[in-house]
C-alpha cells in the first residue's frame, strides 16, 4: 500500500475578502439625537402653549354663555329641552359639542329635526321642528301617527285623545312589512284630509274610528253608534261626494241602520238593521 504523504494535502484556503470594520459616526450620531429632541421638545412647548391658550379662553369671560335662542317650541317646553340639551348659562361655549347635544335631544319623540349653532362670542341657538300627530294608531297600546305616516310615540297620561283612531294593524305588520305599512297609513290620512274638507257630507268631527282590512279596504265608523261606512280601497273623493248628497236624510235613519256600503262604482248600499 502507498502511503500517503501529509506533504501532499493542498493547504486549506482563507478568505481572501476580510470584513472591513466600520467606523462609528459619534458626532453625526449625536447631532441626530439633538436634532431629534429639539423638534420634540419645541412640539411639546407647542402643545403646552396651545393648551395654555385654550384655557385662558375658556376662562375669560367673553367666551362663556350668555344667552341660548330656543324657537320651533309647541309642545315641548323651554326648560325640558335645555335639561336634555344638558346646557346652561355660563357653560364653555368654546367647548360644547354641538353634534352631541343635537343627538340627545333627537331622542326626543317630539322632535322630529334639530340644529344647534353657537354664535361667538356668547349666543346658542337651538331650532327644533315638532312632530304634529294627526292621528291615534291602536295595536295592543295606542301611538301617536304624524302627518308623514311615521308612528312616533306611545301615549302617556296627559296626551290628548281627540284624534281619529286607527285600527287593523299591529306591530307583527309593521315589523314585517314596514315601507307598506308606512303606504297604507298615509293612504288612511289622505282620506282624513278629504274628510277634513268635506262639505255637506260626514267629516272627521263625525269619525270615532278608521279601520283597514286587506281584503276590504278602508271602513269608516261613525261617533254616533259606530255606524260602519265602507270606502273600499280607492276613489273615495267621489264615493264621499254620493254620500254627501243623502247623508243629511240618512241622519234621522242612523240609529236603524246596520251600514253604509259605498264600495260601489255607481250606487250607495244601505242595509237597515
Amino acid at each position: 500500500m502507498r502511503e500517503l504523504s501529509l506533504n501532499n494535502q493542498k493547504p486549506v484556503t482563507r478568505n481572501r475578502f476580510k470584513k472591513e470594520r466600520r467606523k462609528v459616526d459619534l458626532r453625526g450620531f449625536f447631532k441626530k439625537c439633538v436634532r431629534l429632541v429639539s423638534v420634540l421638545v419645541v412640539a411639546a412647548m407647542v402643545v403646552l402653549v396651545v393648551c395654555e391658550l385654550y384655557g385662558f379662553l375658556a376662562r375669560t369671560t367673553f367666551l362663556n354663555l350668555e344667552r341660548i335662542e330656543v324657537s320651533g317650541l309647541k309642545k315641548l317646553k323651554r326648560e325640558e329641552l335645555l335639561a336634555a340639551a344638558a346646557v346652561k348659562p355660563g357653560d364653555d361655549l368654546l367647548s360644547m359639542r354641538l353634534s352631541r347635544m343635537g343627538e340627545q335631544l333627537a331622542k326626543n319623540p317630539w322632535i322630529e329635526s334639530v340644529k344647534v349653532r353657537r354664535t361667538f362670542p356668547h349666543s346658542l341657538s337651538i331650532a327644533i321642528v315638532e312632530r304634529e300627530p294627526v292621528g291615534i294608531v291602536s295595536m295592543g297600546y295606542l301611538y301617536y301617527l304624524d302627518a308623514k305616516g311615521e308612528i312616533f310615540k306611545p301615549l302617556q297620561e296627559g296626551d290628548s285623545l281627540d284624534f281619529p283612531v286607527i285600527t287593523g294593524f299591529s306591530e307583527e305588520d309593521i315589523l314585517r312589512d314596514p315601507a307598506g305599512s308606512k303606504q297604507t297609513l298615509k293612504s288612511m290620512l289622505g282620506l282624513l284630509e278629504q274628510l277634513r274638507g268635506n262639505r255637506g257630507g260626514i267629516t272627521v268631527a263625525d269619525i270615532s274610528e278608521l279601520h283597514y282590512d286587506k281584503g276590504f279596504g278602508f271602513t269608516l265608523f261613525t261617533m254616533s253608534r259606530g255606524l260602519p261606512i265602507r270606502l273600499g280601497t280607492d276613489g273615495f273623493q267621489e264615493k264621499l261626494d254620493r254620500l254627501a248628497r243623502v247623508y243629511g236624510e240618512l241622519q234621522n235613519q242612523i240609529s236603524g241602520l246596520e251600514y253604509i256600503d259605498l264600495d260601489y262604482s255607481d250606487r250607495i248600499v244601505v242595509k237597515k238593521s
